[in-house]
This record gives C-alpha cells, structure tokens and sequence, in this order.
C-alpha cells in the first residue's frame, strides 16, 4: 500500500482511548474533557478495522493511548492482534503504571516490544512532570518487563529547566540493561508549546562525553523514525525522534487510528477518514478497504511544524 510520493505504509499506530492516569505537562492539562464513551471505538470495531488494514498492507501495530492500559481488556485485544493474519508485529507503548500484573501475560503472547514512556529517574521530578507520585509502579514495571524477556524502549521527552539533568541517567539505563533509551524532540502540541525543549542535536553532543564512541547503527531496531547509535559501553543502544530538527517525512511509513476512529494521515494535519461513521453506518468491508487505500494514497507530503500555526491538538486525543 502506497501513497501519492510512493511511500510504502505499513505501520499503524492504534489508540484505544484517550484517558490517562497521568498528567504530563507537556500532553495533558488536569482540567481536561474525555471523549465520552459512545465516541469511543468498540474494540471489535478496532479489529475490523485492523483486519482491512492488514490485508491492505499494514504490517505492524502499534497500541497507544492516552494510556491504553486504563482501558479494561487492553491485553486480551492485543492478544486478537497478534493472531491477525499479515500482522507481524505488535507493540505497546504504556507509561507502565499498571503494566507490572501484566508483564508475564504479555511476554507469553510474544508481545514484540513494550515502550515506556520515563522522562526522568528522580522520583520528585517525575511527579513534577506528571503529576502523579507514580515513579516506584514505573520502576518496579521496567524492571520486571527487562527480566521477564520483553524487549524494551523508554521515551524520555527532554526539557530545559525540567529533566535536563536526567538526559544521561536515562541514556545510561542502556548502559545497565539491554534496552534501547530513545530521547524525543518535544512536539509543538497545544499543550506543550510553551516550554522549551532540548533539540536531538543538543542531547547527541552531550551524550558524546560518556560514550564519545557513539557511532550510528544500521541494525534493525524498530520500525519507526527513529535513528538509532551504539556505544561499546552499551548492552542496547541510544535513539533519537527528532520531528523538528530532522525531518523524517520522506520516509514516513505510518498512520494513526484514534480512539474516535478518525484515520489520521498525519500528526500535523487534520485531514483524514472517519472511519466510525463509516462501521456504524452499515459499510461493508470491500467498502471499508477502498476507503482506508484511497485515503492512504492521499496522505500529505511532510508536515509543517515550525510554521505559523500554534500546535497541534493534545497527543492523548490523537494517539501518542
């Protein structure tokens, strides 16, 4: 399945609601109004739509939220996922407050790769940025995840004048454990577009005085826009997501899926498929295929972060 520019998209990013047990200041503002329920898709909404999407081409799933294991029957759905014919691989990203009762669940169903989101490892601070006093359910959980066998990620957002200081902590986690520590340019969101974040360029050179050998990787370690590096004194490796300073568009293979069931092509722009209407209105599955390929096939050429426009809508509504 390919879009106008011939990309190849197969990469489906599946949000599965927009509620989260935290409240990052970057994504999500304590006052904020949930989607109601009967907006929301029905899970076996959502696999209808990944079973179209998966004979279409897609080949991964990634399941997000807000937080998606807020949402009861989270793991028996990424069960049905990993079943699907054509999908080969399905990920989870979770703030990991309530995945340690899991981890041995997910890890016997082959689950292919658990991000945590961690933006620092001071347990004052992570309140400061969340705020929720949450940290030892996250450490606790990112330790049983590496001992049980999960191949894991941590997304650590960095800020100026927020967890600056936890940059090489958090890379030095790759350093203990054989994990990849992945450092994300902060998104222009409506939420975080106020604070400053620490560009990929910035964290790379001072990550440069404990691993100066730190040299780009070209094995595979995900299926994303991330660009990964090694270090002789790493057991996994260093990632940077640098939407901002590194366009990655060119080679952009992914989509999203709210938790509305809006197809959205692109983080940037709002143009996309309404896929809800179109389930609950009766649409038949050939119907549903030719509007997921259609809709593809038109997704946008790259996105516009830095120009006029503020940010874009809280990442917990469009799938993180």
């Amino acid at each position: 399945m390919r879009d106008s520019f011939g990309r190849e998209i197969d990469y489906l990013r599946v949000s599965v609601t927009d509620r989260c047990n935290l409240r990052c200041k970057y994504c999500m503002p304590e006052d904020l109004q949930f989607i109601p329920h009967d907006n929301i898709l029905r899970y076996e909404e959502i696999l209808r739509i990944c079973e179209a999407a998966a004979r279409l081409g897609i080949r991964i799933i990634k399941m997000t939220g807000g937080e998606p294991l807020v949402r009861k029957g989270c793991v028996d759905f990424i069960k049905a996922l990993k079943s699907l014919p054509g999908i080969e691989r399905v990920t989870l990203t979770t703030n990991a407050v309530l995945l340690e009762p899991y981890i041995n669940i997910l890890a016997g169903i082959k689950l292919d790769c658990v991000n945590i989101s961690l933006d620092s490892l001071d347990a004052a601070t992570y309140a400061r940025i969340t705020g929720r006093d949450a940290f030892p359910s996250v450490w606790c959980s990112l330790r049983k995840a590496v001992e049980s066998g999960l191949r894991v990620k941590i997304n650590c957002v960095p800020i100026r004048g927020v967890n600056e200081n936890d940059i090489l902590p958090i890379a030095r986690l790759a350093e203990e454990y054989p994990i990849d520590a992945r450092f994300i340019e902060l998104m222009p969101t409506t939420s975080g577009g106020h604070m400053d974040g620490i560009t990929g360029a910035e964290v790379f050179a001072r990550l440069l005085s404990a691993y100066p050998d730190l040299t780009p990787d070209a094995a595979v370690r995900g299926f994303g826009p991330a660009r990964y590096y090694k270090s002789g004194k790493l057991k996994g490796g260093i990632g940077f997501i640098n939407a901002l300073g590194d366009c990655f568009c060119p080679g952009c293979n992914r989509v999203r899926l709210t938790s509305e069931g809006f197809l959205k092509l692109c983080l940037y722009h709002d143009g996309g498929l309404d896929l809800r209407i179109m389930i609950r209105s009766g649409a038949n599955d050939a119907e549903i295929e030719s509007a997921i390929a259609g809709a593809i096939y038109n997704k946008p050429e790259r996105h516009l972060f830095g120009s006029a426009r503020t940010g874009i809508e809280r990442m917990s509504r469009i799938g993180g």
